[in-house]
């Protein structure tokens, strides 16, 4: 009989995984079904999806595995709270919601779904190395997770073998770079846990003018662990908001979330920007050196960091460095299941590699033809649906994309993406403004394939899930505009014939018509809203925003007659 193994998170970010002898089935995250961006709480449609696309019901499931030990995150924080009474009352109130969700999350776990089968807790880090070191194909790896806050660790540095995890050094909460990236975040005026993003993109716009003060907040300390300086924040007690008075004397006052976006702020986030690509390429290299390992594994929230993540890759002196599409708690459910599976399976079962990150729910051909039916929409079946759309592209046209199985991760990597041309003038402004209707300051990301990455990107490497920043070349930039942010890079997603045969054909007759194989590939969203998941979710995002046309499983939709 096969083995299923359940993973879970039932906080920020909620997602469930369904492994079948230790390769996912299904890896499902809940915004994308509740249409509630970075949703919080038990996954109750991403379990349900889950467990149809394994075609088995709950009582099929072996082991279910929950990605944080919910007994030592109560113990730490309860005696934090204690500790640090009476300011740590504010500490309750400001998430009441966080303190629920680890209460008793095995008895609403089995009362929600009618479980009846063990159930496991896995400490959060544990989780989140084992989402990078399993995916990755390696036989053994240093690794580093990094991110706001697991049980009580913030910062893990270690090696992994199957089955196997040894801990160098763990920093300890608060001492954390991914609270210290959500207090920033909102000191500019973004939202924390989901605004961070922003911030990373803001700071391409910033000057070095604060990097130096910067540092008094936060650098590398000894060999392998770094400096954080507590009074700059409020986060440590449970205020809200999460910076501190200290840090408005020396950076000045928070920007209103409506609030002009001043030049301190730009300089500010870069500060932050370049202080983290330190700290963290400080620790990758204390772990080369300390392991011998050739080969890093990354995870956590601050792994989403695409500059960081090149600079580890070229500078840590690693030949390998894998970082996990779903880097973030989102991506702790699949280590949580991969954990699990592992210890009752043994570590000389089958390995799973990742080869991409399409783990989530598809789009039926009937489901496309119904959604377009329903919409009143006429949709033509095209012999050669690459070509057709290559040739609207190729005449400056903008399209949606949604075919085949879900991304996993906050990334659209060419199933539920838009599209255009990266050279066509005023491009950046109409998908920013018009289409997505973003911030000015945010950048939109480029798709190459594979073997052109060397063409646009200096220090080429394959970054098949956009988690790689590179500078672009000189040569290239006046070729794709849209897509170079204001410091001269991309967040380039590379494509294989292999992994993703449809994107790449389409790049390459793309190229063709262009000169240029390169296309803007950025999320399939309505401003607000998660990245689209079904059929209906793709025209109701296609009739609300100014796209030209849909591709929609293997229908083209154009947009309707009298539509703006």
């Amino acid at each position: 009989m096969p083995l299923h193994v359940l993973g879970f998170n039932a906080t920020h970010d909620a997602a469930a995984v369904l492994l079948r002898d230790g390769v996912p089935v299904a890896a499902v995250e809940e915004e994308r079904l509740s249409r509630v961006k970075h949703h919080f709480g038990m996954p109750g449609r991403a379990v349900a999806k889950a467990l149809e696309m394994g075609g088995i019901g709950i009582d099929a499931v072996d082991h279910a595995a929950f990605y944080m030990d919910a007994r030592l995150w109560l113990t730490f924080y309860g005696t934090y709270f204690l500790r640090n009474l009476p300011g740590s009352l504010r500490f309750t109130k400001r998430k009441p919601a966080l303190w629920r969700s680890f209460l008793g999350v095995e008895r609403r776990f089995r009362r929600t779904f009618g479980y009846r089968g063990p159930f496991h807790c896995v400490e959060h880090h544990e989780a989140h190395a084992a989402s990078a070191f399993y995916p990755s194909g390696f036989p053994e790896a240093a690794v580093l997770t990094v991110d706001g806050a697991g049980e009580r660790v913030t910062t893990l540095l270690g090696e992994m073998r199957p089955g196997r995890l040894v801990r160098h050094r763990q920093e300890i909460y608060p001492k954390s770079v991914g609270k210290a990236w959500e207090a920033v975040t909102d000191w500019l005026g973004f939202r924390p846990q989901g605004g961070e993003g922003k911030t990373m993109g803001l700071a391409a716009w910033g000057r070095p003018s604060l990097r130096d003060r910067f540092r008094e907040v936060m650098r590398p300390e000894g060999a392998d662990s770094f400096r954080l300086d507590l009074s700059y924040f409020a986060y440590p007690s449970g205020a809200n908001p999460l910076y501190g008075e200290r840090f408005v004397r020396e950076f000045g006052p928070a920007r209103a979330p409506d609030g002009p976006l001043e030049t301190r702020h730009e300089d500010v986030a870069f500060a932050l920007q370049a202080a983290t690509e330190e700290v963290i390429l400080h620790l990758a290299r204390h772990l080369r050196e300390r392991t011998g390992l050739s080969r890093l594994v990354m995870a956590g929230g601050c792994a989403l960091n695409a500059p960081a993540n090149h600079l580890v890759a070229t500078r840590a002196g690693f030949d390998e460095v894998f970082v996990q599409p779903a880097a973030g708690d989102n991506g702790a459910a699949l280590g949580a299941a991969l954990v699990l599976h592992h210890r009752v399976a043994g570590t000389d079962g089958p390995r799973w590699t990742m080869r991409d990150a399409f783990l989530g729910p598809g789009i039926a051909d009937a489901d496309a033809e119904a959604a377009v039916r329903e919409a009143g929409l006429a949709a033509e079946r095209p012999a050669d649906l690459e070509a057709a759309v290559a040739d609207l592209l190729a005449a400056g046209k903008v399209l949606g994309w949604a075919r085949g199985r879900m991304e996993y991760g906050p990334r659209a990597l060419g199933h539920r993406s838009i599209l255009a041309d990266p050279g066509a003038k005023g491009m950046f402004d109409r998908v920013n403004r018009r289409v997505k209707q973003r911030e000015p300051f945010r950048p939109l990301a480029p798709v190459v394939r594979l073997e052109d990455i060397g063409r646009f990107a200096e220090a080429p490497l394959p970054s098949p899930y956009m988690l790689l920043t590179f500078p672009v070349r000189t040569e290239a930039r006046a070729a794709i505009p849209a897509v170079v942010h204001a410091d001269g890079s991309a967040r380039f997603q590379t494509v294989s014939a292999e992994q993703e045969p449809s994107i790449h054909r389409l790049l390459g007759l793309f190229g063709e018509r262009t000169g240029v194989p390169c296309l803007m590939n950025t999320s399939f969203n309505r401003r607000g809203e998660p990245v689209v998941a079904t059929a209906r979710d793709a025209v109701a995002a296609f009739l609300g925003m100014d796209l030209d046309a849909l591709a929609l499983g293997p229908l083209l939709v154009a947009r309707p007659s009298g539509k703006p």
